[in-house]
């Protein structure tokens, strides 16, 4: 061989190597967290040279923001797409917009989009002459945004390293939203007891990922589902380990408990529309990192998980319940405090189809999906009405309900419509399609005693919800105050309302549009 032809031999060799390390980025699939990362970036830097009287455009950019990433994620429906693929092995990608992710980052990107609408009033300046608005409003959407790309990446992440930093963009903001009223002592003490609780399952969480990777040498969840079935005798204690202390950071994130504690003060302190984001989309992003993490990582371990979250399902649904029913209803506070227990409540019915999936190859997992969605809704609907009273009555005890019949008639349908899906009972058949379908899960996998502790729970949830809303009817003590509806809340009670009458009409198409096939 001549020297030029070597020299041409070995370029060709580097240029095959060079290429074998490059990966090539599919932007379609990524775009939808992305879009909303940049729009993030977009508002902070424009929030330097918008005048004061016009900060709202800074509001309307953000929601223009969501509407077009929400659209970006009608052309992923025709294929699952992955990237960020290990060079060696196509399978295995950091990346993955399947169905589970599309309809994951639907019910993310739309809870940003129903808060967004419900923020608007909050960051407009309160009078002409420029005064403080009650949130300042480059940092609130900026952080809203960024929380919600964050929570729009986890469900797409593929190996343990991507969630949890997916996990942590989507929590950090999320800390500073609950403390952003500026001088509220509840507000800081609220972002407080968030921030350590957080803090603490994600130390619990890396320590629990360190252990599996010890033991199994890869981060990538097809992967580890493999290896955990072989893991050498010497290091199957160090991966058992790893999955608990995994599971457990997760259960921190989905207020199950024990790990529930933060919830009612959080919601009680935080801005209304930032305790609406929390109660969906930050359940949302709990729940999608466990399910990850249990059925696609470590079915392996079914039998450490399963009866595990088994036991914490029947714990978060009675001890949430149980909360809720204590609340009175002239305490400051009381209104939004039962919707904090209530969804604790609820974070133990979504915990039932993951645990049922370690008894059963059947796909459970689209149960608690489905139930996701149909809770985001109503669960959306009835803290937009919340906030829409609370302009009125800044203390939201549930006494200051009574009479709003008599002042907003079509506000109180709305939100006796909304907590009677809540409840299962009719004309709410939404959310009784969701307890039903969340109940045959359990009864499918076995677990005939959690079904009938959720039977039992169902029951408790009945007065409380039942309560309230027969105070939305009763005749007013004095005169009825009347509420002004700004438009963007106006907005946001109508979109809810619409897709709650729309699912308790087709209950079905719920379980359909979830159906994920993650085995």
């Amino acid at each position: 061989m001549t020297p030029t032809a070597a020299t041409q031999s070995a370029a060709g060799l580097t240029q095959a190597a060079d290429a074998s390390l490059v990966q090539s980025v599919d932007w379609l699939a990524i775009a939808p967290p992305t879009l909303v990362a940049l729009v993030a970036l977009v508002v902070l830097v424009a929030d330097l040279f918008v005048p004061a009287a016009r900060k709202q455009l800074l509001g309307w950019t953000a929601i223009a923001g969501l509407a077009a990433s929400i659209v970006l994620l009608l052309p992923l429906r025709a294929a699952d797409r992955s990237t960020f693929c290990l060079t060696t092995d196509v399978q295995a990608c950091s990346y993955t917009a399947d169905r589970f992710t599309l309809v994951i980052q639907f019910l993310v990107l739309g809870g940003a989009f129903v808060t967004a609408l419900l923020s608007l009033p909050d960051t407009k300046a309160s009078d002409a002459k420029g005064s403080e608005a009650r949130l300042p409003a480059g940092e609130y959407w900026f952080l809203l945004l960024s929380s919600a790309a964050g929570a729009a990446l986890l469900p797409a992440s593929r190996d343990l390293a991507t969630l949890v930093v997916a996990l942590e963009v989507a929590s950090l903001p999320a800390f500073a939203l609950v403390g952003l009223r500026r001088g509220d002592r509840m507000s800081s003490e609220a972002a407080l007891k968030f921030f350590l609780s957080s803090v603490t399952a994600t130390a619990v969480t890396l320590l629990g990922v360190s252990f599996v990777y010890a033991a199994t040498g890869t981060l990538h969840l097809t992967e580890l589902a493999h290896r955990l079935d072989d893991v050498p005798g010497q290091l199957d204690v160090l991966a058992q380990t790893g999955v608990v202390l995994t599971l457990v950071g997760f259960a921190f994130k989905t207020a199950a408990v024990p790990f529930h504690f933060w919830v009612p003060d959080t919601y009680v302190g935080a801005p209304l529309p930032v305790a609406a984001y929390l109660s969906v989309v930050g359940k949302a992003v709990g729940f999608t990192g466990l399910i990850l993490v249990t059925v696609v990582a470590f079915p392996t371990y079914a039998d450490v998980w399963g009866p595990a979250l088994a036991v914490l399902a029947a714990l978060t649904m009675t001890v949430g319940n149980v909360g809720a029913l204590r609340q009175a209803a002239d305490r400051p506070g009381s209104a939004v405090r039962l919707l904090a227990w209530s969804s604790v409540a609820q974070a133990g019915y979504l915990l039932v189809p993951i645990a049922a999936a370690a008894y059963t190859s059947d796909d459970q997992i689209g149960a608690t999906v489905a139930y996701a969605v149909m809770y985001a809704v109503v669960n959306l609907g009835a803290f937009a009405v919340v906030a829409l009273v609370g302009r009125t009555h800044p203390e939201n005890r549930i006494a200051d309900y009574r009479g709003l019949y008599a002042a907003a008639p079509v506000v109180a349908l709305v939100l006796g419509f909304f907590l009677l899906n809540l409840a299962g009972l009719p004309p709410g058949i939404i959310g009784l399609f969701a307890k039903v379908t969340v109940f045959s899960a359990a009864v499918d996998a076995g677990l005939g005693w959690l079904a009938v502790v959720m039977g039992v729970n169902v029951v408790i949830g009945l007065y409380y919800y039942l309560r309230w809303t027969a105070v939305l009817f009763r005749a007013p003590e004095g005169e009825p105050v009347r509420h002004r509806v700004p438009a963007p809340v106006t907005l946001a009670i109508v979109l809810t309302a619409l897709a709650g009458v729309v699912l308790s009409g087709y209950p079905q198409f719920a379980l359909r549009f979830a159906a994920i096939g993650l085995f």
